[in-house]
């Protein structure tokens, strides 16, 4: 049977569909599902609000926590007050946090990739901090264009990481947009790539065998880079291999 990856919605307020008929929705660009479905996995969609993960995790063999909108600084003992802050949603930060302590220190480990915002999710749930805004640290902002959205540089990849092993690559040319980044790296954590700022863009466990965070969307690029399609495709074979097990 083939692996079944839970993939993390944005949230019920997060984004708008202009729907007359219903006011909210948890929904997900199709581009996470096309990469998940590509390296052969069965995507299992994990709205925020969930009251049994443990139930939803024992059904399921590999997790990918996606991108969005901004973590709650007071999760980080950062400040809430700042002005560039924005997508903020309490529900999502609450249930994803709590998934991430549960794979990582619960002995509930499964296969874990996290994409941007879920990559900043992992720092902080296991102790780390975030800045706030990156251009309050580097007012040449290379992290996004000039409308907030999409832009690409390229990523220096530590050569002995997880990340390089996994991309085959110790540099690759990626799709970013974010506006935050990792600040002080989790006690269980190690940074394992730098843009040419030297903010982090990935890091990866030191004691769980396949925990990976990048600050950039593969999922952007995916379909036509092998650099960026090995991600999903090492994801769902590690799932594959601890299914087997």
């Amino acid at each position: 049977m083939k692996p079944i990856i839970a993939i993390t919605t944005y949230g019920r307020f997060e984004k708008d569909t202009a729907s007359p008929y219903y006011p909210h929705h948890f929904c997900l660009p199709t581009l996470y599902i096309d990469a998940v479905r590509r390296a052969g996995g069965i995507p299992f969609l994990l709205p925020p609000g969930e009251t049994d993960l443990e139930t939803a995790l024992a059904a399921v063999d590999g997790v990918l926590i996606t991108g969005g909108g901004d973590v709650d600084p007071a999760e980080y003992g950062g400040n809430s007050e700042h002005p560039d802050l924005g997508g903020i949603d309490w529900e999502r930060d609450e249930s994803e946090l709590k998934l991430v302590r549960m794979v990582a220190e619960n002995g509930r480990f499964l296969p874990t990739l996290a994409i941007c915002r879920g990559m900043q999710v992992v720092n902080v749930a296991l102790g780390g901090t975030l800045y706030e805004n990156i251009a309050d640290i580097h007012p040449e902002d290379i992290h996004r264009g000039s409308d907030g959205g999409w832009t690409t540089h390229t990523v220096e990849v530590m050569p002995s990481s997880l990340l390089a092993e996994v991309m085959q690559a110790e540099r690759v040319t990626i799709y970013s947009g974010n506006h935050q980044a990792v600040k002080a790296v989790a006690p269980s954590l190690r940074a394992s790539a730098r843009a040419a700022d030297g903010m982090i863009e990935a890091i990866e466990h030191t004691g769980l065998p396949w925990l990976l965070g990048v600050q950039w969307h593969p999922e952007k690029s995916a379909a036509a880079d092998s650099t960026q399609q090995r991600l999903f495709d090492e994801l769902v074979q590690e799932a594959a291999r601890r299914k087997a097990r």
